[in-house]
């Protein structure tokens, strides 16, 4: 740890924004994680269970996603679910209203990560400069007369090289982590847009015909309502 700490000294100042962005990107990747492991392992159980229960009754089925809603996918099928005998086209709505928030949640980090992306390689760049800067300086050229000390001048090439390497690998973690996490999304999307079509078709099912079914939005068997046919 001790070299650690010595091989980044000698990186020169612009090492401090650097390791800054590394500690944040890493901060973000961790917390990423969490979030998206609680999600992947839960949500399949979720989503089974509240088709499931919606094909015989919508309010156990409300009453799962109600147990789930500390997650997205809980909080994206409890949103119509938990509305007052809502037509199907509002019962649609209502999973586009929350879905667009949720989507929003996932991308927490994104613009954190694109910013250290684009920023890492520049201070790596900058680094690069001052560090050559301080080589030449050293170096004394045209100066006659005068010994060139090699050891400073090595100590300007370590930061110019140090920076360099350090800007590049901070920029490469946040590019892996921001292209995992918006495969994730991408991934997420597709699944929310198959789950709410299934879930949407249901309700559909017993919207234009209740009477296929023993047991209806309201808990007991009813007949069609005036405008709902056709």
């Amino acid at each position: 740890m001790t070299r650690l700490f010595d091989l980044l000294a000698k990186g020169g100042p612009v090492m401090i924004p650097i390791v800054g962005l590394s500690v944040v990107t890493l901060a973000c990747a961790l917390e990423r994680a969490v979030f998206w492991v609680r999600l992947l392992r839960r949500e399949d159980r979720i989503v089974h269970d509240v088709l499931e229960a919606a094909r015989y009754d919508l309010r156990e089925a409300e009453a799962i996603a109600q147990e789930a809603q500390d997650l997205p996918i809980g909080r994206f099928l409890l949103a119509p679910l938990k509305l007052n005998n809502p037509t199907p086209e509002t019962f649609h709505l209502a999973m586009e209203a929350v879905a667009d928030q949720e989507f929003s949640i996932m991308r927490k980090g994104d613009l954190l990560l694109e910013t250290t992306i684009n920023m890492a390689p520049l201070l790596g760049l900058l680094g690069t400069v001052t560090g050559l800067i301080v080589t030449f300086l050293n170096l004394n050229i045209g100066v006659t007369g005068q010994k060139v000390d090699l050891s400073k001048a090595a100590l300007g090439i370590a930061e110019a090289l140090i920076t360099t390497a350090g800007g590049m690998i901070v920029a490469i973690l946040a590019l892996a982590i921001f292209r995992i996490s918006i495969s994730l999304q991408a991934r997420q999307m597709d699944y929310f847009s198959k789950v709410g079509s299934e879930l949407e078709l249901i309700y559909r099912q017993i919207w234009y015909e209740p009477s296929a079914y023993t047991v209806s939005y309201t808990g007991q068997p009813e007949l069609p309502l005036s405008g709902r046919e056709g």
